[in-house]
């Protein structure tokens, strides 16, 4: 029973399995027929759009065939054109030609009538010509070359005038008169007595610690420090205003003061040293050098601060060098450098010059800072542009108004000596001496002076000038003789 019932069982799987398997292939075929179908609809409708684009393009290349063969027929008539001109100006260039041969015909037979009545050859005649073309053309070639030669001088003269005043300008420094004195005060004239000391022992160690001489006369409240040195006489100076603020006055109270003065001046020399290289913009300066410019913090020339002279070198040769195209840095520190034996021409015997070229070779400065020290007063030949900027900021900050007192004293001299001398002419209305004493314009009487009379009076008014004055550089004398015709409407 159960063999049957399994066999049944086996039959019907079998009978299911291949009605699945029938009707997998029913609808394998019936998907298959659909795709076929939706692949042709899909080929139909690419080839139409193909067809469609193929029209298109054929439409476009219609258009450029016809195109083309427009723009071919232009160019044929074009050409047809370009060749009936050619013919034409090749007719004209024959006419030409023609008559050029008959001008050339007509010139011969001038020409040998010509060479009958001159009895010259064209050799000879051309010679001639040639002769005094060339003698025409040396006086012209001579005239234009002094022409330009004084042209280039005015303006060489006029740009160098306009870097300098431009410089100037551009570098406002204080023009500052320092005494070479140095007096203290006293709170009262008591303190004289204090400073003294029994039987004088007070101030006789203050000379020996300051090396400075102590004066103390009769002037109320105030004493007055003398030496030599200015480093030692600040250093006194210091030193008693310390001792005068302390109230306690004794030898080993001046040594104390003494040393702290020292250090405290010390310490502001360097620091005066720094803050000249940073304004001047000079770096990489040896420590040694550094102290000597600070050191020029209290020496004086002429009345005129020498560091800041030398700040004021460095900063118009700097600007003068920029101006030029000339090497700004090597100017600059030239400039700073230039008076660094001032220093210590009261410790060495021997100009400042040669110290200071020293003091630079001793602290391993380059030949060409050396040079702009060495030759900015001309004691040496400069050996480049930035050694003659020097000299020149040199002269300009020595010889501006104010700057120093005696050259002060003197530029106002001069400017009044100049116009004393123009105004003792006949005929002169009013003077003017301008640009620092570098220029003299007069103003005459256009009655009195005509104007072969003006020329004549400033040859004799800078004759004058040559004879009474002497002066660096030269002075314009410019007169200037004025018309004026005035009239009212009424």
């Amino acid at each position: 029973m159960r063999k049957n019932s399994a066999e049944k069982q086996i039959s019907s799987a079998e009978e299911y399995s291949a009605r699945i398997l029938e009707d997998a292939e029913k609808e394998a075929d019936s998907r298959k027929k659909e795709l076929l179908v939706e692949a042709k609809g899909e080929i139909l409708k690419l080839r139409s759009e193909q067809e469609s684009e193929n029209k298109e393009q054929r439409r476009e290349i219609k258009k450029l065939e016809d195109r083309i063969v427009q723009k071919e027929l232009n160019i044929e008539k074009k050409s047809d054109s370009l060749d009936r001109k050619t013919e034409r100006l090749n007719n004209e260039i024959k006419k030409v030609e023609a008559k050029e041969a008959k001008i050339q015909e007509i010139i011969d037979q001038q020409l040998q009538e010509l060479e009958k009545v001159a009895n010259l050859t064209t050799d000879e005649a051309k010679g001639i010509l040639l002769e005094n073309v060339r003698e025409e053309t040396v006086q012209e070639q001579a005239s234009i070359i002094k022409e330009i030669e004084a042209k280039t001088k005015d303006r060489a003269e006029e740009y160098a005038r306009e870097i300098i005043s431009t410089t100037i300008q551009r570098y406002a420094a204080d023009n500052v008169i320092e005494a070479t004195v140095t007096v203290v005060n006293l709170p009262n004239d008591e303190m004289k007595g204090r400073i003294i000391g029994r039987e004088g022992r007070n101030i006789r160690a203050f000379e020996t610690m300051t090396g400075v001489d102590l004066i103390i006369d009769d002037t109320p409240e105030a004493v007055v420090l003398s030496a030599f040195d200015p480093v030692r006489r600040e250093i006194a100076r210091i030193t008693l205003e310390k001792l005068i603020a302390d109230g306690r006055i004794h030898p080993s109270r001046i040594e104390d003061m003494y040393g702290k003065a020292k250090a405290e001046v010390d310490a502001t020399i360097r620091k005066e040293g720094e803050n000249a290289c940073d304004e001047a913009n000079v770096h990489g300066v040896h420590p040694e050098i550094i102290k000597l410019l600070g050191k020029l913090r209290y020496r004086t020339s002429y009345g005129q601060n020498v560091l800041k002279h030398s700040i004021e070198v460095a900063n118009l040769a700097g600007m003068i060098a920029a101006e030029l195209g000339a090497d700004v840095r090597l100017a600059k520190r030239g400039g700073l450098l230039h008076d660094i034996g001032k220093a210590i021409d009261h410790e060495i015997e021997g100009p400042h010059v040669e110290l200071g070229v020293n003091a630079a070779k001793r602290y391993k400065e380059k030949p060409e800072v050396i040079n702009c020290i060495e030759s900015h007063h001309g004691d040496v030949a400069p050996n480049s542009v930035e050694a003659v900027l020097v000299q020149a900021a040199d002269a300009i900050s020595a010889a501006r108004p104010g700057a120093r007192r005696e050259s002060l004293e003197n530029y106002i001299k001069r400017l009044e000596n100049l116009e004393t001398i123009a105004n003792s002419f006949d005929g002169v209305d009013t003077s003017f001496a301008m640009q620092a004493g570098r220029e003299l314009r007069i103003m005459v009487q256009p009655d009195n002076i005509d104007e072969n009379k003006s020329i004549l009076l400033a040859r004799d008014i800078a004759n004058e000038i040559e004879n009474q004055l002497e002066y660096p550089g030269q002075i314009k004398v410019n007169v200037i003789r004025e018309t004026r015709a005035v009239e009212y409407a009424k």
